[in-house]
């Protein structure tokens, strides 16, 4: 498929370039991925997991041993004091915002740390009806620097000035031209915030960033983490759900508003589906050192062939999204039509612009997971707006997140 492709077409010698200098990172396995595959068997096997506990309940989902296994194992790997991951908190941001609704009460500031979250997170904190803002939550944010990095000493400002119930931090680069943050530079805005005598929870947004180091957010100082489990620690198997992980009494309050007082973290039922998120987890390292092998050879690619991307080839990342910025609206529908053409699922279909609910901006997207919206598989969004950047996330394995590259960027450069 790759000759059909290529054929006739001067991206060849740049495909071959781009594979000779991405070869380092896709041939061999690093001391970073083998720390964390370690940490993840380490966890395994001190929960001591029996084939027995993978039954799991229905019904209101009393004593599901198979929940209460689960989110022990994540507690051992995040360093948690408890953990609730649950198929009831159904996305990322459903996670984030009930957690966010749960701490901060009306009249109190949520303070973002590390400029605007996301578009869809945006939409539900200050525009949305029903947002947090309508209902008395008073919103701040630091801007980031004109490299995109946090500014510490404007948030040491920021959290004097406010006097914040809550620190958000966004951890991956989401869709905007801004930086990921490593473990390090968490532990920079913890120790910051912590410098003015705020004792305000810091809770981090950890969507794309599990096992892309062999630390978690915790351990640099947070008190939450908070994402989705059919991403990076879904593995590409489990099938829905997100997660709450961190100190004890702010995952219980959370519980309560997600579920009841005097419920709380009670209930909820597996429905037989256990055994789907423990395999994805055990399978997760590896499949996150697969799409840090496939991103690493797009990163090369696109920048041979004169596009500005971030990171670099062979940089350190801390998620598992590739930013390429294509410069033209028309380029990036091709790079989307491109890369839909290699998925697994729906590749007949060509991706159109079209507004999503929680984007200001129409967005196009290519995607064909096995489990919908689990973007661990190769996928890439576009808000269609300037610098008109792609981003490109997730591939269960190397040699089809560079076959999308490829395909992907033979239709850009068609494209004028």
């Amino acid at each position: 498929m790759l000759a059909t492709i290529l054929d006739g077409h001067d991206i060849e010698p740049r495909v071959r370039t781009a594979a000779e200098r991405a070869a380092p990172f896709l041939e061999q396995s690093d001391a970073m991925r083998v720390r964390v595959k370690m940490r993840v068997i380490a966890a395994f096997l001190a929960e001591g997991i029996n084939e027995s506990d993978l039954a799991g309940s229905t019904g209101y989902g009393y004593d599901d041993a198979a929940r209460d296994r689960y989110e022990s194992l994540l507690a051992r790997y995040f360093r948690a004091e408890k953990v609730l991951a649950r198929l009831s908190i159904v996305s990322g941001t459903h996670a984030i915002v009930a957690s966010l609704d749960a701490l901060t009460c009306p009249g109190e500031t949520l303070l973002c740390a590390n400029g605007a979250p996301y578009d869809t997170l945006a939409f539900a904190i200050a525009h949305a009806p029903y947002s947090l803002v309508s209902r008395g939550i008073t919103y701040a944010e630091v801007p980031r620097t004109p490299s995109g990095a946090t500014d510490l000493g404007a948030l040491t400002d920021a959290v004097r000035a406010h006097r914040p119930a809550v620190i958000f931090v966004q951890r991956s680069r989401g869709y905007a031209a801004r930086r990921a943050l490593c473990i390090d530079d968490i532990a920079a805005i913890v120790d910051t915030v912590r410098g003015t005598g705020s004792r305000a929870p810091v809770v981090i947004d950890n969507c794309y960033g599990e096992l892309v180091e062999d630390r978690e957010p915790l351990e640099a100082g947070a008190d939450l983490v908070l994402g989705s489990l059919i991403k990076n620690i879904g593995g590409g198997i489990a099938p829905a759900g997100g997660y709450v992980a961190g100190r004890a009494d702010l995952v219980e309050r959370i519980a309560t508003r997600i579920f009841a007082p005097g419920i709380g973290a009670g209930l909820g039922p597996t429905l037989g589906l256990a055994r789907a998120f423990i395999q994805g987890f055990f399978y997760a390292p590896l499949v996150v050192g697969e799409t840090l092998r496939g991103l690493n050879f797009a990163a090369a690619l696109f920048a041979d062939l004169g596009f500005q991307v971030d990171p670099l080839a062979g940089a350190a990342r801390a998620d598992i999204v590739q930013s390429i910025r294509l410069g033209t609206q028309a380029k990036l529908v091709a790079f989307a039509r491109g890369l839909q053409r290699t998925l697994p699922i729906n590749a007949r279909f060509a991706p159109e612009p079209g507004r999503v609910p929680g984007y200001v901006d129409p967005v196009i997207m290519s995607g064909g997971s096995f489990v919908s919206g689990a973007t661990i598989d190769l996928s890439c969004d576009a808000p269609l707006r300037e610098p008109y950047e792609v981003y490109l996330q997730g591939g269960i394995t190397a040699e089809h997140a560079a076959l999308g590259a490829v395909v992907a960027a033979t239709e850009v450069m068609r494209t004028k």
